[in-house]
């Protein structure tokens, strides 16, 4: 027995074309004529991958295969609710630029073809009663012909063909052939998201791959952020990748941008009573269509954007932070898929931030366990050394005959005294921990000077001018600390230096007259190599510039200018 065969699909791809091809039987010879010009079309339509191409060639193609003047493409939204995106043929960029906004598909002839989707033809579409009228400077059309695209059996979007040339009506031939074009415009179609969807997916792996490259090449925690926020602006096709870190005093704080426009957020605190700050440290996403109108976002810097995405940045339960991607102004909205692979790319993300963490964890214990070995090594033996010796020569001073000598012997007992002192007091600064200093900026850049010297070898000099604990604000404080954190490590890892100078000086004036605080940081190594790595550097100006300010490099303190200085100046 031979089994049944399963009735196919009403909405099966084969059975559309088999009965629109049925339809053209029995046609005159001048329509049948049009067959090769139909198979050529559907060849044209089918020769593509790229979706916004294809979309592009199926315009052009319905056209001439109907004669009419103009065609588009409306591609329904994900909800099945309005347009997403709405290609043309046959408008030009004046035109467009006169007519203005696409349409959404939310009403008129449009939306009633959204809502229902079947074939429409009219002879004069301005009389219809669903039709809303065109808007200024839209071309003059009457005859209109809508044909649904189906692909995999669900609706795309609609092919709308307007004005037949000459005068004429779309007719039953138009709407045969036009039917057929849809039918392989939507296998065409079908290909071409499956293939964007290959690449979208593939470029998403090679973004997490790039983060994880990043931090795990040995760079610093900045550099690794940085790259976060650059990859995640390119593949998600936004205006800015943004990542925000949670800030001391409560809130979010933007540690990381990538933008193409100037930008001054680096640095900028979401307050903790923000809506979406509460749902993002909550481990929840944020999804919004236009964020300069979205009333949860209450920051100014959303202003100037339209559609945006907010992840959190979680692993292991943790919420470590929260990545921003915002779209500029009347762009497309994110797709679902679009959405997914952020949200994989945030977690891949979260897992590079938790490993910086805790590589920063790693280098902060080694720096406290050398600091505790030299503190003991400085209390068990240089100070017991230095004491004895500071005996031997009391001893000869009383010895001493010479007055010369006598008074010699006692200025340096004296200088000893000091040393003694002075070591005392380092061996206090190398106990205390990082909560037990006060905060006031001084004690910070001497804190930040003291865990330098372990690993030079040396301390570096220091020299502050001006009130710097009471004139420089939090922010710019806060800045000014990591720039010196970088240029010491710069000067470690690089210079060669045996001689390191900082100077903090809160009176300097600014090129443009204003007051300011200027940061150098200057050695007598071995100067920029040509060809190096400058990303510590660009790090440096990326923080002076978010706060009006500059950075640049001159020459060092050794011989003949040898070496390098950092110079970091922003405004009071």
């Amino acid at each position: 027995m031979t089994a049944a065969a399963t009735p196919a699909s009403p909405d099966d791809p084969l059975v559309t074309a088999t009965e629109a091809t049925r339809s053209l039987q029995g046609l005159s010879t001048e329509l049948t004529a049009r067959v090769p010009q139909l198979l050529e079309a559907m060849r044209s339509v089918g020769s593509g991958l790229e979706l916004h191409t294809t979309l592009d060639r199926i315009c052009e193609t319905a056209a001439e295969l109907s004669g009419a003047r103009y065609a588009a493409i409306g591609v329904v939204d994900e909800a099945g609710e309005g347009l997403s995106d709405f290609v043309t043929y046959g408008v030009g960029e004046d035109m467009a630029r006169r007519i203005g906004h696409r349409p959404d598909g939310h009403a008129g002839l449009l939306g009633a073809i959204v809502r229902e989707p079947r074939t429409i033809r009219l002879a004069d579409l301005t009389t219809d009663p669903r039709s809303g009228g065109f808007p200024p400077g839209h071309p003059e059309m009457r005859t209109f012909l809508g044909v649904p695209i189906r692909v995999q059996g669900e609706i795309f979007g609609n092919l709308y063909l307007a004005e037949k040339r000459g005068g004429e009506e779309f007719d039953d031939h138009d709407e045969h052939m036009v039917r057929v074009l849809a039918t392989e415009a939507g296998i065409a179609i079908g290909n071409a998201r499956l293939y964007e969807a290959a690449c979208r997916r593939e470029r998403w792996i090679d973004g997490s791959v790039a983060v994880t490259t990043a931090l795990l090449s040995g760079g610093d925690a900045d550099d690794a952020l940085t790259v976060v926020a650059e990859q995640a602006r390119r593949l998600a096709d936004a205006d800015a990748g943004i990542v925000l870190l949670p800030a001391e005093e409560g809130g979010l704080e933007i540690v990381a941008v990538s933008s193409a426009r100037p930008t001054k957020a680096l640095g900028v605190v979401l307050p903790p009573e923000s809506p979406v700050v509460e749902l993002l440290l909550d481990g929840e996403a944020v999804f919004s269509p236009d964020a300069s109108a979205d009333p949860r976002m209450i920051s100014r810097l959303t202003s100037v954007y339209g559609p945006i995405m907010l992840l959190p940045l979680q692993s292991g339960g943790r919420v470590l932070g929260a990545l921003a991607m915002p779209r500029a102004r009347d762009a497309r909205p994110f797709t679902e898929a679009e959405r997914t692979l952020a949200t994989q790319f945030a977690s891949q993300a979260a897992l590079a931030l938790m490993m910086a963490e805790a590589q920063r964890d790693r280098e902060r214990l080694a720096v406290f366990e050398d600091r505790d070995r030299i503190a003991r090594d400085l209390h068990d033996l240089v100070i017991q050394r230095l004491f004895a010796t500071g005996m031997m020569l009391e001893s000869a001073q009383r010895k001493a005959v010479v007055p010369a000598v006598h008074e010699g012997v006692g200025k340096a007992v004296d200088e000893l005294d000091v040393t003694i002192q002075e070591i005392r007091t380092a061996i206090f600064a190398l106990q205390q921990g990082p909560t037990e200093a006060p905060s006031g900026l001084r004690t910070r850049v001497l804190r930040e000077i003291n865990m330098a010297a372990v690993p030079l070898g040396f301390k570096p000099a220091h020299r502050f001018l001006g009130a710097i604990d009471t004139t420089v604000g939090e922010l710019t404080g806060k800045n000014l600390i990591a720039a010196l954190r970088e240029a010491l490590s710069n000067a470690f890892r690089h210079a060669g230096a045996g001689r390191i100078e900082v100077v903090v000086d809160a009176t300097a004036t600014l090129p443009d007259g204003s007051p300011g605080v200027r940061l150098t940081v200057a050695d007598d190594g071995v100067g920029l190599p040509e060809g190096g790595r400058r990303s510590g550097l660009r790090n440096l100006a990326r923080r002076a510039e978010s706060l009006g300010g500059a950075s640049w490099c001159g020459p060092g303190i050794g011989e003949d200018g040898g070496g390098t200085a950092v110079v970091w100046e922003a405004p009071l």
